[in-house]
């Protein structure tokens, strides 16, 4: 009676850890870092905007996002990456980016790939949405290694040549979670040629694009612009949740080629969750803003040298170049995780919780993700008792 194709995955991530930390009282006040839920103060016109716009929640709001809203997505990406897409045919607002992560493998894997089941490359670590659209269209996912050894992101032309083949879709989150690493325009480049060559999909997961510490990471459509591959080889993914410190918001947008944009339009139709229109009006005046986007940014770029100043001297530790979490090095994550929750109250993230176990290993089993959201002397705190507990 049930389907067997979801049987055999892991509990969630956070599921395991309250299973791993619960049974046992904290050491300490409680300090929640283990989610990368922004803690950052948004906009104080955002609440007035949508009261403003209340009457509108007695109607059916537009699948796609109102033109309005289109219309201000399409002049952030020309503002920021330099590209010029049609707000008719190449965008779509999404109720949260992973709505919008999962549904297109949904629209757009092929039941085949050259005759055979086909191929979904990902990251290992990863965000685990991309193993699930995968999973649930009957592709296989591949999961291929984003370490310290690959500079943390992973080396898809390593891939063998007959997975490669079989290859119909490629997910990618630069700025990485967890890693904090960004790919540069040579590695999108390539990326891209090798798309061309098998013929696959790009899903660039940007959420975390305007979190960083230096300079902007550069985009998959900027690149593909700039290289002129083909516009269906992307979809890029962006999220209101990390910009603009509004995960409750849920609202996000995919760009790319039309024909991508018309069939996840398609599919969305029947089994999306419009935004609410008051919400699309809030979403358009935020991407239009750019003020409170860098003033939290500022916030994060305190912590980074926070961070630094606190666990530098911890043996592979890796200062972030942008995202919002560490991603430190321990002897066993779990048992660091259950250690630091036992003894001060703080709360991490298991590395092996985002890894997929692999022959060779699991990729992040020597690590626990830290999320560096909270305001800046709940973050100190949580930082020190890190170093004072793990690492002293």
């Amino acid at each position: 009676m049930f389907p067997e194709r979801f049987s055999n995955l892991p509990a969630y991530a956070f599921p395991r850890l309250r299973a791993l930390l619960d049974p046992h009282p904290a050491g300490g006040p409680v300090l929640h870092m283990s989610i990368g839920e922004p803690k950052h103060p948004f906009p104080d016109w955002v609440g007035p905007v949508m009261a403003e716009h209340a009457a509108d929640f007695g109607r059916y709001p537009p699948n796609e996002g109102t033109p309005g809203l289109r219309g201000a997505i399409c002049g952030w990406l020309n503002r920021r990456y330099g590209v010029t897409l049609d707000p008719e045919r190449q965008v779509m607002a999404l109720n949260g980016t992973r709505e919008g992560l999962y549904n297109a493998g949904m629209a757009l894997i092929p039941e085949t790939k050259n005759g055979q089941r086909p191929v979904v490359l990902m990251p290992n670590p990863f965000y685990q949405v991309y193993m699930i659209s995968a999973i649930s269209v009957g592709a296989e996912p591949v999961f291929v290694p984003a370490t310290a050894e690959t500079g943390h992101l992973p080396d898809f032309s390593s891939v063998a040549p007959e997975v490669l083949a079989r290859t119909a879709m490629v997910y990618l989150c630069s700025p990485a979670n967890p890693q904090g690493v960004m790919a540069s325009a040579e590695y999108w480049a390539d990326l891209l040629a090798l798309a061309e060559k098998h013929d696959f999909r790009i899903v660039a997961d940007e959420c975390y694009s305007e979190v960083y510490r230096d300079a902007a990471p550069v985009g998959a459509l900027q690149v593909a612009a700039k290289t002129g591959a083909d516009p269906e080889r992307v979809l890029a993914f962006h999220s209101l949740s990390k910009r603009s410190n509004l995960p409750g918001l849920r609202s996000g947008f995919v760009a790319g080629g039309p024909e991508s944009i018309a069939r996840m339009k398609q599919l969305r139709a029947y089994s999306g969750a419009p935004l609410p229109l008051p919400v699309q009006h809030v979403s358009e005046r935020l991407w239009g803003e750019e003020e409170h986007v860098a003033a939290s940014r500022a916030l994060y770029a305190a912590k980074y040298a926070l961070a630094d100043e606190i666990l530098g001297h911890v043996p592979g530790y890796m200062s972030p170049q942008a995202g919002m979490f560490l991603w430190l090095p321990v002897p066993d994550g779990e048992a660091a995780t259950l250690k630091l929750w036992q003894e001060t109250g703080v709360r991490v993230l298991p590395g092996a919780y985002l890894s997929k176990a692999q022959p060779s290993g699991t990729p992040g089993a020597g690590y626990i993700r830290v999320a560096l959201v909270a305001p800046f002397d709940e973050t100190k705190a949580g930082l020190t008792a890190i170093r004072d507990c793990l690492f002293a």
